[in-house]
């Protein structure tokens, strides 16, 4: 999630600071026959809530039944996390295991255990079925989600009611909504960030919205479609040129920025995931949440984006990565890391449980966007370069003089060379 996607960055989601190590957390430690390393994501905002203490708590119950298998977890931030397994492998000396952002690339070099060949079959069946199409390659599984999130609209129910205005539908309704907004002096009456952070997830979301994407049904690049250049050039012209998206150019706008914003209630309305929830009352904003709007009507299907673990075959130890795995998929361990950190549960079973469970009422418009929501195209080995590319470029395109042709043309042909370079 990187978020982007995902999620804290959060697209939702990232946490500075140096990496923390945990290395045996259980019982066993000194006598284990295996150690098994792990390095994983921090999804965390600092050392209260830093993952090392999920994953310690997992791991100590883990090796308290198992005292032959000893778990090393590693915990980088979001900044360093992906570059950090990078150097690993180059260096001839992958983990045994890593959750990090894709796992595409390592896939395609033949470096990892497929799914079925690691997890129980009720572990890999319990898996949400859209998130296991989007963990494959060439169609076998080799990522394994392990957390989610979608997209809503936020708004400021304080400033909307000043303003006597309702949450939109459309986006053409939108456009009054900020209008309105503006008049009453709101300093981000739509905030639009399109700055190389995150550009990736609210450009989706916005191509969604007008019935367009990344790729085709087939899964083909079509980044310079006809409904992706009208979307943004009605970004262009009705948000941008209208002075409605703020101060700050969308193009050098972060979304961790934009989040900031909307919790000091400088901005009226902004594409959102879960985390946004906990920031926005901590510093005490009233908030409504609502499908995003589209074109003619509610958008059909919304942003998801997902982090993914994979096991490297370079070690062995296949089935005792497996067992362990097992454990990291049941359902209380899924629950309990989806409601430490506002994340969306990657299995059945633990989604049937948080929809049925008062304590997660806030996430639950989330978790029904989830069954529709469109992922990243993360099972192209070419997808981490062309996010690169939109990260960088896509700002350029709602400029008031921007050419959104132009500049979704680059991208498609960038993305063109790099599917047949992979």
């Amino acid at each position: 999630m990187r978020r982007r996607g995902r999620t804290r960055t959060i697209a939702a989601v990232s946490a500075l600071g140096l990496a923390a190590v945990l290395s045996g957390c259980g019982a066993g430690v000194g006598s284990s026959d295996v150690t098994l390393t792990l390095v994983a994501a921090d999804y965390g905002n600092g050392a209260a809530d830093s993952s090392k203490k999920y994953w310690a708590d997992l791991v100590e119950r883990y090796e308290s039944d198992h005292p032959d298998v000893e778990i090393d977890v590693s915990v980088y931030s979001w900044n360093d996390v992906d570059r950090k397994v990078k150097e690993m492998v180059d260096a001839g000396s992958p983990p045994d295991m890593a959750q990090i952002g894709a796992y595409a690339d390592y896939a395609s070099q033949g470096l990892l255990y497929r799914a079925g060949d690691l997890l129980s079959i009720p572990v890999q069946a319990d898996f949400l079925s859209q998130l296991s199409t989007a963990g494959e390659v060439n169609s076998v599984q080799y990522g394994m989600p392990f957390a989610a999130s979608t997209r809503l609209l936020f708004y400021n129910k304080s400033l909307f009611t000043k303003a006597g205005i309702t949450p939109p539908e459309t986006w053409d309704e939108l456009v009054e909504c900020a209008e309105a907004l503006k008049a009453d002096g709101v300093k981000f009456p739509y905030a639009l960030p399109l700055g190389p952070e995150e550009a990736q997830a609210e450009t989706l979301q916005w191509l969604l919205s007008g019935d367009g994407g990344y790729t085709d049904v087939g899964g083909t690049y079509g980044i310079d479609s006809t409904e992706n250049v009208e979307t943004l050039s009605w970004l262009r012209d009705e948000l941008v040129g209208k002075g409605l998206t703020g101060p700050v150019a969308p193009g050098k706008l972060d979304r961790a920025k934009a989040f900031e914003a909307f919790a000091a209630g400088d901005v009226g309305m902004l594409n959102g995931h879960p985390s946004l929830m906990e920031l926005a009352r901590k510093n005490g904003v009233k908030y409504g949440m609502v499908p995003i709007p589209g074109a003619e009507d509610r958008t059909p299907s919304a942003l998801g984006v997902a982090d993914w673990m994979m096991a490297f075959e370079k070690n062995g130890h296949r089935d005792e990565i497996g067992d362990f795995l097992d454990f990291v998929y049941s359902e209380k361990n899924v629950l309990d890391f989806s409601r430490e950190y506002d994340l969306l549960p990657v299995t059945s079973s633990a989604s049937r449980a948080m929809a049925a469970s008062g304590q997660d009422k806030e996430l639950k418009p989330f978790l029904d966007q989830l069954p529709l929501s469109e992922q990243y195209p993360v099972g192209k080995t070419s997808w981490a370069a062309v996010n690169a590319e939109i990260k960088q470029k896509i700002g350029r395109a709602v400029e008031p003089d921007g050419s959104p042709a132009a500049v979704l043309g680059e991208l498609q042909a960038a993305a063109v060379r790099a599917d047949s370079a992979g």
